[in-house]
């Protein structure tokens, strides 16, 4: 007979338990040195791990996702439009996370000693954010630009936190390689598959350590907090944080602008998309369930085979609303339980760092955590705190990928409608 594999998400809640167990044995027993020394580097290799791959994912999937458009003419017509609404509703669900997050506030849950254990532990990475702020008064108001440009494409390349100048690099060498003649373009067009395949097996390579890597991080996370509990209530109001962001968007955000600009009934939506969002809820993966999808929205919502072709493929990649939601509100909690203020300024960046890194966030099972971490030290929060949430990221994991395919089907109708005005 052949054997059942425990499932991913399975593996991973049941290293976060063993890890808090190994942790709080670790305090019992007195073993703390044991836990920091020969435990606890599995997770920071874990965390080294995710970051390393941060800057090609994103730069190699983002030119893939330009260069499906197929020529300049589609991008300028349905593409443009298509790429403009799925960035607002992204930037919309980047705010409900933000207000949400900054209402609720669950990281003050957090012991006060506690955060000021840690907000020690941190005092370097303070100490660069406040550098960081005089560095943009200094600037002025547009400093941000010369942020965004980059001046050394190799140099930015090398450099986790200039992930907005390889963003911009990569759309514009995106946008080259389809205003270039078809024949020339065969050959970049091929590379780029061919690297986006092995990013994704380099992804799927360091995700399947994540059961390890959680084990040990929540370990020494236990450690950290000499075993208060707080932190893991505060873990359950960031987790029932993130749930709220999502059903909004689920239930009352989408059904709302496809009734709207779309001409589909809240029942019709509802009761249509309903057995999709339990497929994705079980794949966590916009790419395993593109044909599932596709059936949904030209079977279900009536939309077209020339739209729903062009619209799905390119939200699969670009279009990651719930994960954008869930990365706002999982940076603000690890600020608030570090005891960080983010300025407003910080607030814009988180603001366009998850709306731009969405378009290259992999849609596969634990694709946003790296990208998570990129957006964690564009603000000058430490990677390692994704040691806080990652234990419990796999079932909000699975909502978000409802979320995302929930999108893709809401502008497919949209634009189906557009298309026949």
């Amino acid at each position: 007979m052949k054997k059942r594999r425990i499932p991913s998400y399975l593996q991973i809640l049941i290293g976060m338990v063993v890890g808090i167990a190994i942790g709080f044995a670790g305090i019992g027993l007195g073993c703390e040195g044991i836990i920091n020394d020969w435990i606890r580097p599995f997770g920071k290799l874990f965390i080294k791990a995710l970051v390393l791959i941060a800057v090609p994912l994103v730069f190699v999937t983002l030119m893939k996702g330009i260069i499906d458009l197929k020529d300049t003419s589609s991008l300028s017509r349905l593409g443009g439009r298509t790429v403009a609404i799925y960035l607002m509703t992204t930037i919309f669900a980047v705010l409900v996370g933000m207000g949400l997050a900054l209402v609720i506030r669950p990281g003050e849950m957090v012991d006060d000693t506690l955060v000021a254990d840690m907000s020690q532990k941190y005092a370097a990475t303070a100490d660069t954010i406040q550098q960081k702020q005089a560095d943009t008064a200094i600037g002025g108001p547009l400093r941000f630009l010369d942020d965004i440009v980059p001046s050394n494409i190799f140099q930015s390349l090398s450099d986790n936190s200039k992930m907005l100048q390889i963003i911009f690099f990569a759309l514009l060498f995106g946008v080259a390689v389809l205003s270039i003649p078809y024949e020339k373009r065969v050959p970049l067009v091929s590379l780029i598959d061919s690297l986006n395949e092995a990013i994704m097996k380099v992804v799927g390579y360091v995700i399947s350590c994540a059961p390890v890597g959680v084990a040990a991080l929540m370990a020494g996370l236990v450690v950290d907090f000499n075993g208060d509990g707080s932190v893991f209530a505060a873990l359950g109001v960031y987790a029932a944080n993130v749930v709220a962001g999502m059903l909004f968007l689920l239930f009352i955000f989408y059904p709302t602008i496809a009734r709207l600009f779309g001409g589909v009934g809240y029942g019709r939506f509802v009761k249509n998309l309903y057995p999709l969002q339990l497929f994705a809820f079980t794949t966590s993966s916009s790419a395993a369930s593109l044909p599932f999808t596709f059936a949904t929205t030209q079977g279900k919502m009536g939309v077209s085979r020339e739209v729903s072709s062009f619209v799905l493929p390119i939200g699969t990649t670009i279009n990651m609303d719930g994960t954008s939601c869930y990365q706002t509100i999982a940076t603000l909690f690890i600020a608030q339980a570090l005891g960080i203020e983010l300025t407003f300024v910080q607030l814009l960046t988180i603001i366009a760092m998850t709306t731009l890194s969405s378009i290259g966030t992999p849609a596969i099972p634990g694709g946003s955590y790296v990208i998570l971490a990129m957006v964690l030290t564009s603000v000058g929060i430490p990677a390692e705190s994704l040691a806080l949430i990652i234990g419990i990221d796999r079932p909000l994991d699975m909502l978000r990928t409802s979320v995302n395919v929930t999108g893709d089907v809401t502008v497919a109708v949209i634009m189906d409608k557009q298309s026949k005005k």
